[in-house]
């Protein structure tokens, strides 16, 4: 393990340290909790919210919209390209970077100039409840962040015992429309997945986020599609399918839309995602 303690002027005492290991699996410890935070993606934000620390947050990026208090914080650029000198300027005392998501030239650039950076990449559930008690205990805000971490992981418990002999259902979820994206078991939506008794169509393919051809979806014929969307509302990926009358999920009409905040970040909504999730193909199970 490899240890990247920061010492900088914000230092503290040696007795207020706080450290965390990060998805890099690297240590950082703070001198005293963080005061200034800097979020790198719309999950981050969430996150940092989620342990109780979202009024801490000075610097957010692009489409953090939620919770709504997000929306007033300076914005620093988008996820993948930062803007450096408005970052700077915000002097953040804790940046909180996504290890796929950033620029991973701009983040090594923050820690050479002495910021503090903890990288995050929730892969599974439990390590959205972990992610949100690493950024409690950096904040120091151990009292909200665990009390929702814990909250997660019981509202997921129950969701995996409820489903647990739920009969399997062939599903194609849609991550992106241009071009056509999906993803494999390994992904936390793959989990989700797998928590409702789904069957992920596209489960084995190698790549996390793999591109696929319309053909290949009407190969494998899923009894249900799942899709999200370029917001909250806008259901027209699943329009495509419709076309398509001999496919299972479109002759049963199992097209499904799912919010995609509600999936596609790993957050806490999770859990209101893969109940929705869950609901959806026990709506398939019924059609048969």
């Amino acid at each position: 393990m490899v240890s990247l303690c920061v010492l900088a002027w914000w230092a503290a005492p040696a007795m207020a340290e706080v450290c965390a290991t990060d998805a890099r699996d690297r240590e950082l410890c703070l001198g005293q909790p963080a005061k200034r935070i800097a979020a790198l993606s719309p999950g981050a934000t969430e996150l940092a919210w989620a342990a109780g620390a979202g009024e801490k947050v000075v610097a957010v990026v692009d489409y953090s919209d939620y919770p709504p208090a997000a929306r007033q914080v300076p914005k620093v650029g988008s996820h993948t390209r930062l803007d450096m000198e408005r970052l700077l300027e915000l002097e953040p005392d804790l940046v909180i970077a996504w290890v796929t998501g950033n620029p991973e030239e701009q983040v090594e650039m923050l820690e050479e100039l002495g910021l503090p950076v903890f990288s995050i990449e929730p892969r599974n559930f439990e390590a959205v409840s972990t992610t949100i008690e690493q950024l409690a205990t950096l904040a120091d805000t151990e009292t909200e962040g665990f009390a929702e971490a814990q909250r997660f992981r019981r509202g997921i418990d129950e969701l995996r015992t409820e489903y647990a002999e739920a009969e399997p259902v062939p599903v194609f979820y849609q991550v992106w429309d241009q071009p056509l994206m999906t993803v494999n078991d390994e992904h936390l939506i793959g989990e989700m997945i797998q928590l409702c008794g789904g069957d992920n169509v596209f489960g084995d393919l190698d790549r996390l986020v793999p591109r696929i051809s319309p053909e290949a979806v009407i190969s494998a014929d899923p009894e249900a599609i799942l899709a999200g969307g370029m917001g909250e509302e806008n259901r027209h990926w699943l329009t495509r399918w419709k076309d398509f009358p001999d496919m299972t999920a479109t002759a049963r009409d199992n097209l499904f839309f799912i919010p995609p905040s509600l999936v596609q970040r790993p957050t806490p909504r999770m859990l209101e995602g893969t109940r929705l999730f869950c609901e959806k193909l026990e709506v398939a199970r019924g059609r048969r």
